[in-house]
């Protein structure tokens, strides 16, 4: 997983950070054929709560949640047996990655949202932003920068 922000020093200024500064960039994404059963065990072994689905060319056009999956289930679907595109929820809210923080922390909010994928002027996926990810970046931003002592001969 790699986020700008794991390399920041501390002291960074919160209100001007954005989406490209705390996003994951290294996601796991699936297409639309992707079996479910493939997402549930990427999505129980890593730790995240949903994935997006993208076409050809990495455009995101769903995305596929926790929530999705146990629906499918209750409604009797054999994981095993459907794909992506059968069960995934289609118009995927995303941010742009010069978005600030800020607005992303207000859409994460609005639409009760844990993770958000990122995209391109394209819609080509380069990243997700999650709530832990935005928190580190406060946290970082609150760091003091460490200290640097000179020697001078």
């Amino acid at each position: 997983m790699t986020r700008r922000v794991d390399f920041m020093l501390g002291g960074e200024d919160f209100k001007k950070m954005t989406a490209a500064h705390v996003m994951q960039s290294d996601v796991y994404y699936f297409s639309e054929d992707a079996p479910a059963i493939d997402l549930v065990s990427a999505m129980t072994m890593g730790g995240f709560g949903s994935v997006p689905i993208t076409t050809q060319g990495d455009i995101v056009v769903g995305i596929v949640s926790e929530y999705d999956l146990l629906k499918a289930i209750h409604d009797g679907k054999d994981l095993c047996l459907i794909n992506a595109k059968e069960i995934m929820t289609k118009g995927v809210i995303s941010v742009d990655e010069d978005m600030l923080v800020g607005q992303v922390i207000s859409i994460l909010q609005e639409k009760h949202l844990i993770r958000v994928p990122v995209v391109d002027k394209k819609g080509v996926l380069i990243g997700v932003v999650a709530r832990r990810d935005i928190l580190l970046g406060y946290l970082k931003s609150v760091e003091s920068p460490p200290r640097m002592e000179y020697n001078l001969l």
